[in-house]
């Protein structure tokens, strides 16, 4: 007898769940056992426990009222870590493709993709093997750069930060001591002090760091 899988479905929106659940009824891999209407209920389910089973797959919608995908996956991770996370939304956003990676869920699918797609998702997620369209996996790619960027920049003074996007902009010294009014040895100061934490040796490799890294103004 051929395994099934079974899946929960977690959208708060009713044609969602519905069109999912009529799709994998046709999929003789997949059984879905379960659905809820907000991670609240999810969580609720969960924890009283599922007539057709715990589920090995939940499809999960990012943005909900209430608790939102990312949170809810997180706390199923607490609760029943061996869950497999599929996030399923309309939303491409860097940060919330991190977020949603960094709390638990295998895969994040956009609800743009075609059934083949899905059902593939599905099968990686049972592996544990992330599953990701070309835009999504670049989404993530960008929101991992920025937050190492701002992790960087944390260690910079607010005046370091100053001085550095006046060099991005190509200002000398005496003009970045015009503009903030301190002197210029105080400028070399700060440029040098930029040099050391940023491990460079020059300000042409301090600019291309800083819009690199998205550390200037505007």
């Amino acid at each position: 007898m051929e395994t099934k899988w079974r899946i929960m479905i977690v959208d708060d929106h009713d044609m969602v769940r519905a069109g999912l659940r009529t799709y994998l009824m046709l999929e003789p891999s997949y059984e879905v056992v379960a659905e809820a209407s907000s991670g609240e209920e999810a969580l609720r389910m969960l924890r009283a426990g599922i007539d057709g089973g715990r589920p090995d797959i939940m499809l999960m919608d990012l943005m909900m009222k209430g608790m939102d995908g990312v949170e809810t996956t997180r706390e199923v991770m607490a609760l029943e870590p061996a869950i497999k996370i599929v996030m399923l939304t309309s939303f491409l956003e860097d940060e919330k493709v991190v977020s949603a990676i960094e709390a638990g869920a295998v895969s994040y699918v956009l609800k743009t993709v075609s059934s083949e797609e899905l059902i593939y998702a599905l099968g990686g997620a049972m592996k544990g093997m992330p599953v990701m369209t070309s835009d999504v996996s670049q989404a993530l790619t960008r929101g991992l750069r920025k937050r190492t960027a701002q992790d960087e920049g944390e260690d910079l003074t607010e005046r370091e930060k100053e001085v550095l996007y006046l060099v991005a902009d190509g200002q000398s010294n005496k003009e970045i001591a015009e503009e903030l009014h301190i002197s210029i040895k105080t400028v070399k100061t700060h440029v040098s002090n930029l040099l050391m934490k940023c491990e460079l040796e020059d300000r042409t490799q301090l600019a291309v760091l800083a819009h690199r890294k998205g550390w200037i103004r505007g």
